[in-house]
């Protein structure tokens, strides 16, 4: 297993952050104002994602960052459906989990408090509280990866929903009978606005021999099964016209489906992040028409404002290092020690004075 590395000063206060990929876990140390100090990234073993494996490379990557820094707990952001008490992923479909009890599986060989929350719950709770959306009390974030993530914000908290699984935006059904998703459905947002569909809309049209497509054939070596999203957005930030239709097009669905969103929780704020959106305002401009367009009550209410998430990828670890420093959870049960009454985790914000003989804390 091959760790990387940063390191930075010492400082109080931190909780360690995880966000868990299908291949890798990347972990670091927080401070209360959302800086990274000390941070690794590993591939997991052979990519294996049993949970097994996964579980022993988070314990590797906290025991490496606690050598160095005093600890108070640990947030861990994991892609897939977790439940409401931020315990258990219920249904990973990306790592092939499910019913995994983490939190207790970790708090047992940690020692430490842990948590689990949904990897966009987390960015988002990172970009409201650190990044893009700092001081907007009424937000939605929506990651665009390979699919579609989101989280919603009101009020300046997050909402999970009864069951914690609000958010999963990329399974709204946009087309009815359209392309067949991952989870079974057909027509689902994130197989026209997502990494995914941008990546197969432009090996459709190469393997068409479109005229248009001829140059990012060429890049591709002739093969279209070589094409990428990246590779898209760069032939596109060139001028490449078919590119930058292919992105025109993946901003208009994104712009549709953000006017659903508006309809359903009236935000200040649309933040979007995940890797698509290294394509910047070739996707955005489009996404912010076709949203204004699309908007029920357009010219008659305000507008929520469309911007990119600020954090990139840290922004996954940061958030859920943040929700383990300032959820309250009474009663956990530690190794070795009987439940704990107290807070674990110190609400941010400056610590209350004391009375006494010492004067203050």
């Amino acid at each position: 297993m091959v760790f990387t590395r940063t390191t930075g000063r010492r400082t109080r206060g931190l909780v360690i952050g995880i966000d868990i990929g299908g291949t890798k876990v990347a972990g670091g140390v927080v401070t209360p104002a959302g800086h990274v100090l000390d941070r690794i990234r590993t591939e997991t073993p052979d990519r294996s994602k049993s949970p097994k494996i996964v579980e022993d490379t988070i314990v590797d990557v906290v025991e490496q960052l606690r050598r160095d820094h005093r600890i108070q707990a640990v947030g861990i952001g994991a892609a897939g459906f977790v439940d409401a008490r931020r315990s258990t992923v219920l249904f990973a479909p990306h790592l092939s989990w499910r019913d995994e009890p983490l939190r207790e599986a970790l708090q047992d060989r940690l020692g430490l408090p842990v948590i689990v929350e949904n990897d966009a719950n987390a960015a988002a709770w990172a970009e409201t509280r650190f990044g893009a959306g700092r001081g907007v009390r009424d937000a939605v974030v929506v990651n665009l990866g390979t699919g579609i993530g989101g989280a919603i914000i009101i009020d300046g908290a997050l909402r999970r929903g009864r069951y914690g699984l609000a958010g999963e935006f990329g399974h709204m059904v946009v087309v009815p009978d359209g392309h067949r998703c991952e989870c079974g459905n057909r027509g689902c947002w994130e197989q026209y606005a997502s990494g995914n569909a941008l990546t197969r809309e432009a090996r459709e049209l190469a393997a068409a021999h479109s005229p248009m497509a001829s140059r990012l054939l060429d890049a591709a070596g002739g093969d279209p099964a070589q094409i990428t999203g990246p590779l898209v957005t760069a032939l596109a930030r060139e001028g490449d016209r078919a590119c930058i239709e292919l992105l025109e097009d993946l901003g208009a669905w994104l712009g549709a489906g953000l006017a659903n969103l508006a309809a359903a929780f009236d935000p200040e704020l649309f933040i979007i992040g995940g890797g698509v959106c290294e394509a910047d305002e070739l996707l955005l401009a489009p996404a912010r028409a076709h949203f204004h367009r699309a908007l029920t009550g357009r010219g008659h209410r305000p507008e929520a404002r469309i911007v990119r998430a600020a954090l990139g990828n840290d922004a996954g670890l940061i958030g859920a290092a943040d929700l383990a420093r300032s959820l309250p959870l009474r009663g956990l049960r530690l190794p070795g020690g009987a439940a704990r009454s107290r807070l674990f985790f110190r609400p941010p914000g400056p610590r209350p004075r004391r009375s006494g003989v010492r004067g203050v804390d």
